[in-house]
C-alpha cells in the first residue's frame, strides 16, 4: 500500500470516528444524575358539580333524558398536582426552578433520581424572570457546575435535562438557535429576560430544568416553549444563568427582586425613520413617550430620542433597553447615549425602581362560581372605570397554570364571544361566560374570540 493510499484510508477512518466521539455525552449526563430534580407542586382548588333534581348531570346526558332545571352548583375542594424540573444550586440545599412551576402551591416536593424526596420551602419567587428559589433540609447535595451565559454563542451545542410529562431525567440535545430573545407569556414574564433560544426538545415538565453547554456547565434554565400543538416544535427558550443568578442572590437576601426602571415607552427604529432623522443605520430604542416624574423625564430624555447605548452597551432593539435597564440596580447612575436633532449626545441617568404590581386579592371581583371555568379569573368590562358603560365582555385577570386555557389565553385579554361548530354565543359578563362554558361537554373544543392589545384573537380551548 502506497503512502498516499494509507493517508486517504486514515483520513476516512478519522472522519468516520469523529462524529461518534463528538456526540457521546454519556459522561456529561452521568455526572448530573444527583443534581437534576423533579419538582412536584400541590395546591387546593375549588370545583363545582352541578346536579339536576338531585341526580348527576351525566345520567341525563348518558341516557338522553330531558334536562330539568339546574340546582345550584355544589362546591368542593380537590388537590391539583403539577410537576416540573429543577436543579441543585448549592451543597446546602438550595434548588432553582421556574416560578410558574410552584405558582400558588400549598406544598412543594423535590424528588431525586435515587427516589429520595424532600419537602421544600419556597424562599422567594420572581414572576418577571420566572425564577423560584427553594430550600430543602440537606447539607450534602451535589450542585451543578455553573457556566457563564455571556460566553454562549449562536450555534453552540446544548443539552437539556428534565422531566417532560413526568419522564424523569430525560436528556435531549440541540444548539443555541439565537440569543437575546424578548418574549412574553402575556403576564409580563419575559419582558426583562434576554432569553436563549434552543431547538433542543423541551416539553411540559422540562420547565425549571437546566440547559447545559458541552462542558457540563449550566448556562440556562428552560422556561418557555412556543408551540401550536402544546408539544415540542423546536422553539424553546431558556433564562440565561447569569440573569437567573442575579435574581437568586436577591431572593436569598430579601425574598424579592428590585429592578431598574427608566420610565419610557417606545419601539423599534425603522430604516425609513433612521433616514428621515439622519441616522446612519436603523438601530436603537425609539422613545415614543416618557412617564412623568420617572428617571427618563428627570434626566432630560425626550419623546423622539433614540437611545443607542447604556454605559457603552449597544442597544439594537427596544427590548435590549428593557433588559439592560432591568438588570441595573435602582439608584445607579448610568450614561445613556442617544441621537437627537441630527447628532449624538450623552445623558446621565439615575435609574429608578420598577414599580411593583402586587395583586390585591380582596379587591378583585369574584365570579359566583369560584372554580374559575377553564382556569380563568375574570372581571366584567362594565366594572372598569376607563371603559364605556355600554361595553360588554370580560377581561382576564388571571390564568391558572396547567388549566385548559393556560398558554392560549393571557392576563389582560378581553373575551367577547365563544363559538363551537355552528353555535355562537356573545359574552356580556362573567355569568354569561360561566353558563356558556358549562353548556359544553368534556372534550369539546370551543373557540374563544376577543382582543389582545387591540388585535383580534381566536384561540381554541378544550373543555375539561
Amino acid at each position: 500500500m502506497t503512502n498516499k493510499k494509507l493517508i486517504v484510508l486514515l483520513t476516512a477512518v478519522i472522519i468516520y470516528l469523529l462524529p461518534a466521539a463528538d456526540f457521546d455525552f454519556s459522561d456529561l449526563v452521568e455526572k448530573q444524575k444527583s443534581s437534576v430534580v423533579n419538582i412536584e407542586s400541590t395546591r387546593k382548588v375549588s370545583v363545582s358539580r352541578r346536579t339536576m333534581g338531585g341526580f348527576p348531570e351525566e345520567l341525563f346526558r348518558e341516557f338522553g333524558f330531558p334536562m330539568p332545571e339546574y340546582d345550584e352548583p355544589r362546591q368542593s375542594q380537590r388537590e391539583a398536582v403539577s410537576s416540573g424540573s429543577g436543579f441543585v444550586l448549592s451543597k446546602d440545599g438550595y434548588i432553582v426552578t421556574n416560578y410558574h412551576v410552584v405558582q400558588d402551591a400549598d406544598e412543594v416536593a423535590v424528588k431525586f433520581l435515587d427516589r429520595k424526596e424532600f419537602k421544600a420551602k419556597v424562599i422567594g419567587t420572581d414572576e418577571l424572570s420566572d425564577i423560584a428559589l427553594l430550600k430543602i433540609d440537606s447539607e450534602d447535595l451535589s450542585p451543578v457546575l455553573v457556566g457563564n451565559s455571556e460566553d454562549v454563542e449562536q450555534g453552540d451545542g446544548v443539552i437539556a435535562i428534565g422531566s417532560p410529562y413526568n419522564y424523569d431525567f430525560s436528556v435531549t440535545f440541540g444548539i443555541i438557535s439565537a440569543k437575546g430573545r424578548g418574549i412574553t407569556s402575556g403576564r409580563g414574564i419575559g419582558d426583562y429576560v434576554p432569553y436563549l433560544q434552543t431547538d433542543a426538545a423541551v416539553n411540559r415538565g422540562n420547565s425549571g430544568g437546566p440547559l447545559f453547554n458541552l462542558d457540563g456547565e449550566v448556562i440556562g434554565i428552560n422556561s418557555q416553549i412556543y408551540s401550536r400543538s402544546g408539544g415540542n416544535e423546536g422553539l424553546a427558550f431558556a433564562i440565561p444563568i447569569n440573569v437567573a443568578l442575579e435574581v437568586v442572590e436577591q431572593l436569598k437576601e430579601t425574598g424579592k427582586v428590585s429592578r431598574g426602571y427608566l420610565g419610557v415607552q417606545g419601539g423599534e427604529v425603522s430604516s425609513d425613520f433612521a433616514e428621515a432623522i439622519g441616522m446612519e443605520k436603523p438601530i436603537g430604542a425609539l422613545v415614543r413617550s416618557v412617564v412623568p416624574g420617572q428617571a427618563a423625564e428627570l434626566s432630560g430624555i425626550l419623546a423622539g430620542d433614540v437611545i443607542v447605548a447604556i454605559d457603552n452597551k449597544e442597544i439594537i432593539y427596544f427590548k435590549d433597553l428593557q433588559h439592560t435597564i432591568g438588570r441595573t440596580t435602582p439608584d445607579t447612575t448610568v450614561t445613556a447615549r442617544l441621537f437627537r436633532e441630527g447628532r449624538y449626545r450623552n445623558v446621565k441617568v439615575k435609574v429608578g425602581q420598577l414599580p411593583t404590581t402586587e395583586r390585591d386579592e380582596a379587591s378583585q371581583p369574584q365570579p359566583k362560581d369560584p372554580s374559575y371555568p377553564l382556569g380563568l379569573r375574570l372581571r366584567n368590562l362594565t366594572d372598569e372605570r376607563d371603559i364605556e358603560d355600554s361595553a360588554s365582555g370580560v377581561r382576564v385577570v388571571e390564568v391558572a397554570p396547567n388549566s385548559p386555557a393556560f398558554g392560549q389565553i393571557f392576563e389582560g385579554d378581553i373575551i367577547t364571544k365563544i363559538t363551537s361548530k355552528n353555535k355562537s354565543f356573545d359574552v356580556g359578563d362573567i355569568e354569561d361566560f360561566i353558563k356558556i362554558v358549562e353548556s359544553f361537554d368534556t372534550g369539546e373544543i370551543i373557540l374563544i374570540i376577543g382582543t389582545r392589545g387591540g388585535a383580534n384573537i381566536f384561540e381554541p380551548v378544550e373543555i375539561e
